[in-house]
């Protein structure tokens, strides 16, 4: 699985299972092996990984362990609680599994170390929206803190971002999406087409945003956009004018009724929406399909003025060296290898080397999921469990409609804690 059985320096499999452990430890750790499970076995290396419950699944970790020999401790936490975890306690994790946005609050004060990309097995397959900002030669980069912008350094002690592509990333890209707004159509009573419509009087008291103010920002950007109420130079970098309004906005429409709630978890936003309670809200793909699971009618609806992006990845803690660097380096190159991402591709995410995603999927499944064709057969998660049935097409449609149609990525401002600031008297108005 891990697709390397080089022989470094000499040393073949089995001279270095007679060495044990001992040897093994060092041989590791001199970054002159990779590739053999079995030196992880012979002297056990645990990565301790922290980060949002998207991508922090038990099955990654069951699938590694067997794969590699080596042990995952996952946490799952929130996207601020890992922002901030980042910074405060970086002896705590090895593995920091972060979006782009938090990237740009945490690489500055140097507790991720920049990654080799010569040691990236897949780094040539990374999709170009990492590289240039750009899914098709001819998109137009989207606004806010587009992956790119904080995807290179100039070298490895480096805390400022580069203008382009280097030979060190910040992080391995893994995980991405387009996001927009779930609807319960049994419910909203009427086609959905803007963003404009959470705000719709019709829905008052049934409507719901992500409490989360870096992405929850955004959704409202989208919004005040799409109603006409403002036209922003960069909905990912306000200014205080345009913070301002924003909030007051928000405001408003809380005192005035329209809100149900405001979703924090993946979790609360399934059991707003399953539940009826909320008809129309900002929303991730797989909390839909989550919703549908559970046998209520639920769409990620596309709406005209395009999609709000995050992106996520994996990066190496400052602290990591030898042996426990080499094999955060072999996780993530296995990471990338294939498997996981067929996995997430079957949760409505998206991998960021699809063409090792594509080995581990069906024909039917990559064509439903990444090309936007109509399921042949029935569609499974990853679990096992039915997700649509023969002729269902994707909500958006193929990878390339959607990735491409991306109006802003999930972002931090300039004016980041005054935005912060506004955030919570919105939600303590």
């Amino acid at each position: 699985m891990t697709g390397k059985t080089t022989k470094s320096s000499g040393l073949s499999r089995r001279s270095l299972l007679k060495t044990g452990a001992a040897v093994a430890g060092v041989a590791a750790g001199s970054g002159a092996i990779t590739g053999f499970p079995t030196i992880w076995a012979q002297n056990p290396i645990t990565l301790r990984q922290f980060g949002t419950g998207v991508s922090n699944i038990n099955a990654i970790a069951q699938k590694c362990k067997e794969d590699l020999g080596i042990t995952l401790e996952m946490t799952a936490t929130d996207s601020d609680a890992a922002a901030q975890r980042s910074v405060t306690q970086p002896d705590s994790y090895d593995i920091a599994d972060i979006e782009y946005w938090i990237l740009k609050k945490v690489f500055p004060t140097g507790v991720i170390q920049p990654m080799d990309t010569n040691r990236l097995k897949y780094y040539d397959k990374v999709v170009p929206l990492f590289k240039s900002g750009k899914l098709l030669p001819d998109s137009v980069i989207a606004q806010g803190t587009a992956p790119h912008t904080v995807g290179f350094v100039e070298g490895p002690d480096a805390k400022t971002f580069a203008a382009g592509e280097t030979e060190w990333f910040t992080m391995m890209p893994t995980i991405y999406n387009a996001d927009t707004l779930g609807i319960r159509p049994d419910l909203v009573g009427r086609e959905i087409t803007t963003w404009a419509d959470i705000m719709d009087p019709a829905f008052k008291g049934k409507t719901s945003i992500l409490n989360i103010p870096s992405i929850g920002i955004m959704d409202a950007a989208m919004i005040m956009e799409a109603m006409g109420n403002i036209t922003y130079a960069d909905k990912g970098n306000m200014t205080k004018e345009e913070i301002d309004k924003t909030i007051e906005f928000l405001i408003a429409a809380k005192q005035s009724g329209q809100f149900r709630a405001f979703w924090k978890s993946f979790d609360e936003s399934v059991n707003l929406m399953a539940s009826g309670e909320v008809v129309i809200q900002s929303m991730w793909s797989p909390a839909v399909a989550a919703v549908r699971a559970k046998g209520v009618a639920c769409k990620y609806q596309p709406l005209k003025e395009g999609y709000r992006s995050w992106g996520g990845g994996l990066g190496l803690a400052s602290h990591l060296k030898g042996a426990q660097l080499d094999a955060a380096y072999e996780y993530i190159n296995w990471y990338t290898s294939g498997w996981v991402g067929g996995y997430l591709n079957r949760q409505g995410y998206y991998s960021a080397c699809m063409d090792t995603a594509k080995e581990y999927m069906s024909e039917d499944e990559w064509g439903f999921w990444i090309e936007g064709k109509a399921a042949q057969g029935e569609i499974l998660s990853p679990e096992g469990k039915v997700m649509e049935k023969p002729g269902a097409v994707r909500d958006g449609g193929s990878f390339d409609e959607r990735m491409g149609k991306v109006a802003c990525w999930n972002s931090v401002m300039d004016e980041d804690r005054y935005m912060l600031r506004r955030w919570n008297e919105f939600i303590a108005s």
